[in-house]
Order: structure tokens, then sequence, then C-alpha cells
């Protein structure tokens, strides 16, 4: 494995660095207070090419592999975990849903539009009663005819309002067989198709979460992805790739919260010296990079994984779990080191902390991917 950075992925660090300081960084905090989404910096970054980073160029995408996508996400984080979220479940979510299982007709006429961010993409698994429990959702498709009807709810959507398009997998057979259930396309219009509650968050608050709401949505039999039956199955394939991209937010949020708290470590002054020559402070700091890279170099190899079409389940699970954890342990850090400043909404460090968190939640929470990769190494 070599991970030395490529052309294209040095030239996406520039790129995003760029981006960063001019349409992202002078308004963050404001986003971050209003919970505002802040759809025209995803129609810029769609212009950029990193709304479809994985999207072959025949359908108006990048074209490029996991490498460049995690890099990408990780200097996206490093900026704002809200801006990273958002790119990374529109990229690895809805379009990858669509890449990896639409039929030509269908990648036809939703990739170009999401590759370009002309449309803002959705994907809905989670239920209010089923987290973690996604076989026992109680939304459900039933036939009728040459269309389907949908009814029922999904929570915790990024996107569910401001998407123009969204993947939805729901129950088409009894509950808990992970063959009934299955994926559809559903476009913002059709009736009976709403956004419902949006969420107060504690941390990322300018990626847009709400409600999904189906009250007899009927849509045609064409917007089925895959087969009758496949949902669950694509859904858990979608999210192998899903959780690398949340390895690579989680990097971007520990790197940004590491190197605040280096440069604030040598500026700030106690006892006559800058804190950095204190060896509690230089201590914290050399964990803080030792569990970067390390959650660096799994997360890296997930992707390579990933680029060769290999098995990549337990792989994306252990980078997605300890990426996650190191980010929440390295912005606590952060905070620390920062002592009171770390508390105020002056520095960038407390925004950090509280975006973090969410790394160890959503795509499956650290108790999943641990269940996830003892499932995997017992069965080996």
């Amino acid at each position: 494995m070599n991970f030395a950075q490529n052309e294209n992925q040095k030239m996406i660090v520039d790129m995003v660095r760029d981006f960063g300081k001019t349409n992202i960084k002078p308004k963050l905090m404001e986003w971050d207070e209003s919970q505002e989404f802040p759809v025209e910096v995803f129609k810029k970054l769609g212009e950029l090419g990193l709304m479809g980073v994985l999207v072959p160029t025949e359908y108006g995408g990048s074209g490029f592999s996991y490498f460049e996508y995690v890099t990408a996400i990780l200097e996206l984080g490093r900026i704002c975990g809200s801006i990273g979220l958002s790119m990374a479940a529109h990229n690895s979510l809805c379009t990858g849903h669509i890449l990896q299982f639409g039929n030509e007709e269908q990648k036809k006429k939703y990739l170009p539009k999401l590759a370009t961010a002309e449309w803002i993409g959705a994907w809905g698994l989670t239920e209010t009663g089923t987290g973690s429990d996604a076989g026992g959702m109680n939304t459900t498709a039933v036939k009728d005819g040459d269309h389907w009807i949908l009814n029922g709810s999904k929570n915790f959507i990024t996107h569910g309002k401001s998407g123009n398009v969204a993947v939805v997998i729901v129950r088409t057979g009894e509950k808990g067989d992970s063959h009934g259930m299955t994926a559809f396309v559903v476009e913002k219009g059709v009736e009976g198709f709403s956004a419902g509650k949006k969420e107060n968050k504690l941390g990322m608050r300018a990626s847009e979460t709400t409600e999904l709401i189906f009250d007899n949505c009927r849509i045609h039999e064409s917007q089925m992805l895959g087969q009758e039956g496949q949902g669950f199955i694509q859904a858990m394939k979608v999210l192998d790739g899903g959780r690398i991209s949340i390895a690579a937010l989680s990097l971007g949020i520990a790197h940004g919260a590491y190197d605040a708290s280096l440069q604030y470590s040598k500026e700030r002054e106690q006892f006559g010296k800058p804190i950095s020559k204190f060896q509690a402070i230089g201590f914290k700091l050399a964990d803080m990079i030792t569990e970067i890279e390390a959650a660096e170099l799994l997360t890296f190899k997930a992707a390579d994984l990933k680029n060769r079409g290999e098995e990549v389940t337990t792989a994306s699970a252990i980078a997605k779990y300890y990426a996650s954890e190191v980010a929440v342990r390295v912005s606590t850090e952060a905070v620390q080191i920062h002592g009171g400043y770390g508390y105020t909404k002056d520095f960038p460090v407390e925004k950090y902390y509280r975006d973090s968190k969410l790394c160890t939640i959503g795509e499956g929470t650290s108790e999943i991917q641990k269940l996830v990769i003892a499932r995997n190494i017992l069965r080996a």
C-alpha cells in the first residue's frame, strides 16, 4: 500500500483550502448559530467537482478514486464538520446508492444532476423507532398495479428538506426479514412526499437534518433501485463506503482541533513561557497526533481495499470506529488545552468538540461497529 498523495489529492488539498478561506470560514459560525444549510456553498462545490467525486466522467462526475474522496472530506472537515458531513452524505449515500445499484436509465437521469449539485441528494434508512435495528422499520411500500404506495416516515435524514431527490429503503415484506425491504428513488414535489420536523442539534448544525414523511405517496415501479427485496442488502453495501467517509470526516475534525491546539499552545503564555513548553501540554499533543496518524492509516487502508474492489466491511467498520472515537478524544483535549477560552465561541475548538460526537453515532454507532467487527473476525 502506497499512501503518498497523488497529484489529484494534492490538487484537492490546495483547492479545498483556498475555497474554504473564501467561502466557508467567514460564515461558518453564523451558519452554526442559525442552523442554516448553505445550499449555495454546495452548488459551488459541485462546480469544483466535489459533489460527484466518485461518479464516472460519463455521468458528469470527477471519476476519482476513494483516495481523492477521503482527501476531499478530510480537508472540508478540517474547516467545518457540517460542510464535510453534507458533502459526504450526498456523495456516499444518495449518489453512491444510485451509482452502485441503479440501472442505466436511472444513472443517466440522476447522476449528472447530483454530480454537479444541480440537485442535492438525501438518503433514508433510519426511523424514529428503528435506529440500529433497521430491519424493524415500519415505513411500507404496497404494490398497486405498476405503482407503489409509500406510507410512514424516516428520521435523522441529512438534506431531508432541501434535497431534490431521496433514496429511501422501505418495507415491502415481513418486518425483520432482510429480504423484505426495497429501495426507491423519490423526487421532491411528488404528491404525498414531504419534509417534517427539523432537528435542533448539538453539533453539525449547518448540515440539515429532518424527517421525511410519506402519506400515500404514489411512485412508479421504474423508481425502484435494483430488485424488490434487495433494499437492505444494498443499504449495508452503501454503508460500507459511507463509513469510510465518516472516518475521513472524523480525521478532518481531529486534524482541525489538533492544528488549533498546536498553534494556541505556542502563543499562550503562563509562568513566563508558552504552554507548549510544559510537559503536560506536550504529552497531550503527542497523544493527539499519534492517534490521528493511526486513524489515518486505518482510513486509507479501507479506501485502498475499496479502490481494489475487495471486501471492505471489516476494514471500514474498524476505520470508522477508531477514527470517530479519536475525533472525540482529540477535540476534548483541544478544549482542555485552550482552558477557559476553549469553552467559548471565540475559539474554534468548541465547535470541533460539538461536531465530533456525531461521528460516533451516524452511519452506525461505535457499538454497532464493534458488533460488525466482532462478527466478522469470529466468522473467519
